[in-house]
């Protein structure tokens, strides 16, 4: 007697559309929600972010102090951000930018575009 091992037709369905929307994305299957970063306990987090050219990133602050997003090349820069608050910033050019807190100048981390 021979077993037939059963395919889950719910799983294939959802496997070809997900290959269906990375082919008409231009081979990436778009982001769940755009990228965030928190600031908290005097660090950013995630420290490194990927993301595709036209994304906006945005951060917010979770500390009591007040932090900047500040550019390494002087290409974006947040106000201070008080606790709560947020700021965004669209990276239309493919690139490496780190930045860091002006206030706290040891907090870095990376955005990379590709």
């Amino acid at each position: 007697m021979r077993h037939r091992r059963k395919r889950s037709w719910p799983s294939a369905v959802l496997a070809a559309s997900a290959l269906s929307l990375a082919l008409l994305s231009g081979g990436r299957a778009p982001a769940a929600t755009p990228p965030h970063i928190d600031i908290e306990e005097f660090r950013y987090a995630p420290p490194l972010v990927t993301i595709a050219p036209g994304t906006t990133v945005t951060w917010t602050n979770h500390d009591e102090e007040t932090h900047t997003v500040t550019a390494s090349g002087g290409t974006f820069a947040s106000a201070g951000l008080e606790g709560g608050e947020s700021f965004a910033q669209t990276f239309a050019t493919p690139g490496t930018y780190t930045y860091f807190c002006s206030l706290h100048p040891y907090m870095r981390a990376t955005v990379v575009v590709e």
